[in-house]
């Protein structure tokens, strides 16, 4: 049995407080949520751009930049290179030949008809020639005939390297005539009884000895001396 009075006021039992509700109706605890996955995405999106901006720039096509390069060709392959010079073939057909004695060396004329026969030329019979003590042979060619001018250019480069000219009216020959041949070589001193080997050969320069007989002259310069070789 209560011994509370029927007649008291009765105290209405305080209502249970609902959770805090947060904007549009949602729980604070799901606001937070939502703000850390915001920021979450956020601090992801900037991590992926400052990846994407150390990485190789689209404008130029992700090549690789030429210092990084590295060469692979290997040290010991070195690329060489050469040239070689070839002479064009002798032309010794289509104008005969006719050697002119210009040097003075009797039989001389006879020897170099015979060294040009030997490497092919077509030659005539040796004669001299009205100019004498010619110390360099020059090659004269009639431009009447066609190969005359090869074959005589042949001919100066068998002998080393002559001058070659069109041979003047009359031709300096005895008789003045070339008799139907098309090149006269006169013959000089400088080429006279030499082999054909002998005057195509290299010219190999020569350093001259010093002179033994030069002296050494001593000079005084106050304390200094000087020697002076002579």
């Amino acid at each position: 049995m209560s011994n509370e009075d029927p007649d008291a006021p009765v105290t209405p039992t305080p209502a249970r407080r609902s959770p805090r509700q947060g904007v549009g109706g949602s729980p604070m605890g799901s606001t937070i949520s939502i703000v850390l996955a915001v920021v979450a995405v956020i601090v992801g999106f900037l991590i992926l751009q400052n990846i994407t901006d150390d990485g190789p720039s689209a404008g130029d096509g992700g090549s690789t930049p030429v210092d990084s390069v590295v060469d692979s060709t290997p040290d010991s392959v070195v690329e060489t290179s050469s040239t070689t010079t070839t002479e064009p073939p002798l032309v010794t057909e289509g104008a005969t030949v006719l050697v002119a004695n210009a040097s003075g060396v009797p039989g001389s004329a006879g020897r170099m008809t015979t060294e040009l026969a030997t490497i092919g030329f077509t030659m005539g019979e040796a004669t001299n020639s009205t100019q004498s003590g010619l110390a360099a042979s020059i090659v004269q060619y009639d431009p009447a005939i066609a190969a005359a001018q090869a074959v005589a250019e042949s001919v100066a480069r068998s002998m080393g390297g002559l001058t070659v000219e069109v041979v003047p009216t009359p031709a300096p020959v005895d008789g003045g005539s070339l008799n139907g041949a098309g090149v006269v070589v006169l013959l000089g001193t400088d080429e006279a009884d030499k082999t054909i080997a002998q005057l195509s050969a290299p010219t190999a320069s020569v350093t001259p000895a010093p002179d033994p007989s030069a002296g050494t002259t001593d000079t005084t310069l106050g304390d200094t001396t000087a020697t002076t070789t002579g």
